[in-house]
């Protein structure tokens, strides 16, 4: 499935019509894809490149110095969680893969800082820390954009979202799927699910694998360009805009048989707003066909249930 692509170059233009062209045709493809390929994201080849080189080297650590980073008590929001320990919400099966996240580095004295753990260092692959931290920037930088077009798209002020995501609660996430070593139980790596955040970008993946369920309820393989990065909606935006935004149900297959050998790595970014952000559906999008569908949740508690509901928080 060659999923819609958009330019973010237009956005971030001094022109008024390019500007309106990439509201519009962001908010269709969120409308009735979930998903969207964005090119000219303003995140550097060669930042890119690094971290993949970086990620894979952490990755290939014996298990048991991974597992001296993976750190009680914090639901997996920073450092190591190792294989099988997360599962899609409603289904009791790990997903076939082990993770390390990275998270908000607070610079500017906000008091929020005091509710984020420290980010883990990694010591025995030098870069791979500032790394983390430098592709976070730059995710964090194009992942603001793409919400003040989505403001617009709904009607917002531009920057209606940027109180909510300064020193947002967002996490770097880099998976890691080991390769297929025997017949797997089961034809899934991660089971379906929903993303929690606002929207996700996802750079990448060194293997394909990943599936979106289409309006038509068929699974289709996604694609996109080296060049460009994936962004789709998460469950956050949809219970924010009552369902005009969806969020979308996605999933990673194993490959096949010939390519059970080959490890697959992939780093998406979720943004998410700081913890007291209200959900509340935007008045603008309840109306007579569309009720209200959600209980008023502030971000903070929203987070809190789906990491209990996906095993990472008891």
């Amino acid at each position: 499935m060659n999923i819609p692509v958009v330019n973010l170059a237009d956005f971030n233009s001094n022109n008024p019509e390019l500007k309106k062209n990439f509201v519009a045709e962001l908010g269709k493809a969120f409308e009735e894809t979930g998903f969207v390929a964005v090119k000219n994201h303003s995140i550097p080849d060669e930042l890119i490149e690094d971290l993949y080189k970086h990620v894979e080297a952490f990755f290939k650590l014996p298990v048991a110095t991974k597992k001296s980073y993976e750190i009680p008590g914090l639901a997996g929001q920073r450092g190591y969680t190792s294989f099988g320990q997360e599962h899609a919400k409603g289904f009791d099966a790990p997903d076939l893969k082990e993770f390390f996240q990275f998270g908000q580095e607070v610079t500017d004295g906000d008091s929020v800082q005091t509710e984020y753990p420290e980010n883990i260092v990694v010591k025995e692959v030098a870069a791979f820390t500032p790394t983390l931290l430098q592709a976070y920037r730059a995710f964090e930088e194009s992942g603001n954009a793409l919400l003040r077009a989505i403001s617009l798209y709904l009607g917002l002020d531009e920057h209606y979202f940027d109180k909510h995501v300064h020193n947002g609660n967002s996490i770097l996430r880099a998976i890691y799927y080991p390769p297929i070593t025997s017949e797997p139980k089961s034809a899934i790596r991660a089971e379906q699910h929903e993303d929690i955040n606002l929207i996700t970008l996802l750079v990448g993946a060194s293997a394909d694998g990943l599936e979106i369920l289409s309006k038509q309820d068929t699974w289709v393989p996604v694609t996109s360009l080296p060049e460009q990065i994936v962004v789709n909606v998460g469950d956050m935006l949809q219970r924010l805009t009552n369902n005009k935004l969806k969020s979308t149900t996605h999933r990673v297959v194993n490959p096949p048989q010939e390519k059970w050998g080959s490890p697959r790595f992939s780093i998406p970014y979720f943004l998410h707003p700081k913890s007291t952000m209200s959900l509340a559906c935007l008045d603008s999008c309840i109306d007579s066909e569309h009720p209200k569908g959600y209980n008023d949740y502030t971000a903070g508690e929203y987070l809190d249930e789906r990491l209990r509901e996906i095993g990472l928080k008891k």
